[in-house]
Order: structure tokens, then sequence, then C-alpha cells
């Protein structure tokens, strides 16, 4: 099983980017970069929760959004063709004195089958770089597109 901690700070307030996580319309690709808009399958959704489907290159996972808590969003892994029972992830947001917000994301990866455990093993080794990357290029656009939302 990998782990990964990552810490980032935005101008974006909790709601906002909560707002930007659970946005499962068109263009989510956009803001995540590993949920191509074609796989994406709302399956339920509720006050705080929703039940996706989503992935790319092959990999995908049914997820269970749990954001009833705004300052400790959960991600359970439910299903994947890729991924076992304890994979997920985990957003404790804070807002700062200065108006911006720490993110603390954690991410689990536990292979359930060859290719979950391929994927795993390049995640914790040569691929260390990929979850950091695609974690602060998800920021970054949930930051931009909260700017564009506020400015019209």
């Amino acid at each position: 099983m990998t782990t990964q901690h990552l810490h980032a700070n935005t101008t974006v307030t909790p709601q906002q980017f909560i707002a930007g996580l659970t946005d499962f319309g068109p263009g989510r690709s956009e803001l995540f970069g590993n949920s191509a808009d074609d796989q994406l399958k709302v399956h339920d959704s509720g006050d705080g929760f929703a039940d996706v489907t989503e992935g790319s290159s092959g990999a995908w996972e049914t997820l269970h959004y749990d954001w009833s808590n705004p300052a400790h969003v959960v991600l359970t892994t439910t299903d994947s063709n890729a991924w076992g029972r304890h994979s997920g992830h985990t957003y404790d947001l804070t807002t700062r004195a200065d108006g911006t917000t720490d993110i603390d994301y954690t991410v689990v990866r536990e292979g359930k089958n060859l290719r979950g455990w391929a994927l795993e093993t390049v995640l914790s080794t040569v691929g260390r770089g990929a979850l950091p990357k695609a974690f602060r290029n998800s920021v970054t656009a949930i930051e931009k597109r909260s700017a564009t939302r506020t400015d019209q």
C-alpha cells in the first residue's frame, strides 16, 4: 500500500475548493487530469455526498465522496479495476488568518490485482512525483476557475 501526504496553500476558500472537487459536470478533466469526462458517471448524490465512477488511461474507480464536514472531505474507493478497499483520498481544509486555505491531502493506493500492483509500484518509485504534480495542477485549476467566476 502506498500513502502520500501532500500540502498546498491556496487563495480559494474551503467552500470554493469543495465546489471544484465536487463539480461532476462537463470540464471536470480540466480540474482533475485523471478524470476523463467521457468516463464520469454520477450514480447518486445528495447534500454532502456523491457516488461517482471516474478514471482515465484504463484505470477507473467508484468513489463515495463525503463532504458533510467541510473541513474534512473523504473519498472512499468502493469499486475499481485496479485499487483495493483501503484506497481513497482525504482532504483536510484549514482557513488561515490571512484568508488563504491550507489543504492537507492524503492519498492511499492499494493495488488489488496486477494492474493495481503495477500502478502502485510506479507511484511509489519512479512516478512518486506524479501525484504531487497532479494535486498542484488541480489546486491551480480550481483557483483559476474560482477567480473567473468571482470576476463575472
